[in-house]
């Protein structure tokens, strides 16, 4: 475990994904503050990535910083254009990273083990549509919760958390891209794609999803001993989700380790 503080944190290698820039959910800022404040030896774009937010990362990567950029199903015209370097970029559909403590872990976006994405790409596309009118309705509940005095409380994320098929849908695809993992002899697998943070064992097999920068806002990072954490950066940074400014003063909140 560890807290935050107002310094820039290093760490062995960082994994984000799931921008998601320019929609009316994503927190570009707070994106923007977790770069500013983290520095890293390996950084891992694990798809849905687009637009400014690749100038900070260009400046990492001049830096010295080994940014490795796997594109995913937002952004999968870039999949025409891997095995190269761009700025120094990575760009690779896959990769393996070797943790400090000598774990090999797969690193994919994940849209390839969804089976709606796989096999019904009209519904992926009516999905995307559902999840941002909740988004919409999100944005006014917690306008409406301000009012009255109450804190900000995420409606898409409680309801993708209660929603049976949601729950299914996830443990799915965890199972599925972990018995991938199985299947090429690695000792775990980092994925974004479905928007939910988590580290666990499967069957033997670490799963670890990096989340998204549009609900969760959070990251995992490998310290310099292997361990791995997930961090949730708009609680760590006490920000508010519903305003674009940030506040300096930083909470102290421990993060998921594994």
């Amino acid at each position: 475990m560890m807290n935050f503080v107002s310094r820039v944190s290093r760490f062995r290698a960082i994994w984000i994904s799931d921008f998601h820039l320019g929609t009316r959910g994503c927190k570009a800022e707070f994106l923007l503050d977790f770069l500013r404040h983290t520095e890293s030896e390996y950084l891992y774009l694990v798809g849905d990535i687009i637009d400014d937010v690749i100038q900070k990362v260009l400046r990492k990567a001049r830096k010295g910083t080994k940014v490795i950029y796997i594109p995913g199903n937002h952004d999968e015209w870039l999949r025409e254009y891997t095995e190269l370097q761009m700025g120094g970029v990575l760009l690779l559909p896959e990769a393996l990273h070797v943790t400090a403590d000598g774990r090999r872990l797969l690193v994919v976006h994940g849209d390839a083990f969804d089976g709606v994405m796989r096999y019904a790409k009209w519904l992926a596309l009516l999905g995307d549509w559902a999840y941002e009118l909740t988004l919409r309705l999100n944005n006014v509940f917690n306008r409406a919760r301000r009012l009255f005095g109450y804190p900000y409380w995420s409606l898409s994320a409680y309801l993708k958390a209660k929603v049976k098929n949601a729950v299914q849908f996830v443990g799915d695809y965890a199972n599925a891209i972990s018995a991938e993992a199985r299947e090429r002899k690695v000792d775990g697998i980092v994925c974004g794609h479905i928007h939910h943070a988590e580290i666990r064992d499967i069957g033997g097999i670490l799963y670890c999803n990096d989340g998204d920068w549009v609900e969760s806002c959070s990251a995992l990072v490998e310290h310099f001993d292997g361990s791995l954490e997930i961090i949730r950066w708009a609680e760590l940074r006490a920000l508010d989700p519903m305003s674009p400014a940030l506040r300096p003063e930083p909470a102290h909140v421990e993060m998921t380790e594994a």
